[in-house]
């Protein structure tokens, strides 16, 4: 009869309802740091405002590649075999490996400065197939003006970055062009991991009259190793994405990432209540912020002109 009992319960046990959730959302980013982690958030945040919770109908997967392009390719596969509604690459190259990996799993890219440039779709108005997403492409003609503002007497750009990420191509095209409109000329240095940053910036001091700092992700993950270099030659650093003036950088007019992640994670949810995301626009991110940092412009030798410091959007002290 105990056995009898025991087997009606296990049975029972198995028969009951197991919570799960009701769809997965798979996200992966190139490495982690401030900009492209506020960018997870955001898009968690948005989903869970969209009425999709972690641990309720929601699935939250996330792996870093830790700056690892062959971790990126087997992220982007691993997440392909588990087969999740959707899956958000944050970067460039975490897009790459994950379009490279499907092309039936939508797929909603962020933090990507040039979509087409990186061959993740042909058309930004009509993407097609299972692709769309979110462009943080520089306002590089803003960051020069801001430059000469803070800086008027700077004739030479120092430009950090990697040459095997594409967003960082793109930027410095644009930045040329913009440089050449100013009478100002841009001195490029190659750091092809994290390791290197110190020594690439290094290579700058005598070369050039500011730094400026792509949104790169092997340069923007050792941020410091740079701005000990910028400090250390009383040299006046910019970046990029306002995330990176805490770490150090005089200003920065940029996105406010964590706003990225959930302007990304409004067109997940779009595609989690049935659009199509070949049907969705690849479109720029919304907003920018003027942050500066007047720490880092005594360390650098900067004055900060009053009109900048007045419109800030958010002053580090």
């Amino acid at each position: 009869m105990r056995a009898f009992i025991l087997a009606l319960a296990a049975a029972t046990a198995l028969a009951m309802p197991v919570k799960a959730a009701d769809v997965t959302v798979a996200v992966t980013a190139i490495v982690e740091h401030p900009a492209l982690d506020a960018v997870r958030d955001g898009v968690k945040d948005a989903l869970a405002e969209a009425g999709y919770k972690d641990g309720e109908n929601l699935k939250f997967l996330y792996e870093s590649a830790q700056g690892n392009p062959g971790t990126a390719a087997q992220i982007a596969r691993q997440f392909v075999g588990e087969e999740p509604n959707v899956i958000v690459p944050i970067s460039t190259p975490s897009a790459q490996a994950v379009v490279s990996a499907t092309r039936d799993i939508p797929v909603v890219f962020t933090a990507v400065s040039d979509p087409i440039g990186a061959q993740l779709v042909k058309d930004v108005t009509k993407p097609g197939r299972n692709v769309t997403g979110l462009s943080d492409m520089s306002p590089v003609a803003e960051h020069i003006k801001l430059i000469k503002e803070i800086s008027p007497k700077a004739k030479s750009i120092g430009f950090l970055y990697n040459t095997a990420e594409t967003n960082s191509v793109s930027i410095l095209a644009a930045l040329k062009e913009e440089a050449n409109k100013n009478d100002m000329t841009v001195v490029e240095s190659v750091a092809t991991k994290s390791a290197e940053v110190q020594g690439a910036a290094r290579g700058l001091v005598g070369r050039a009259d500011v730094f400026y700092i792509p949104t790169d992700n092997t340069i923007v993950s050792a941020f410091e190793a740079a701005v000990g270099v910028a400090e250390e030659a009383k040299i006046p650093l910019y970046a990029a994405d306002t995330g990176s003036v805490d770490r150090g950088a005089v200003a920065a007019l940029g996105f406010n990432y964590y706003d990225v992640g959930k302007q990304t994670g409004a067109i997940v949810a779009r595609i989690l209540k049935g659009e199509a995301p070949g049907d969705i626009p690849v479109t720029v991110a919304a907003g920018t912020d003027l942050v500066i940092n007047k720490g880092a412009a005594t360390r650098m030798g900067v004055t900060l002109p009053e009109a900048i410091v007045s419109r800030a959007t958010r002053t580090v002290e």
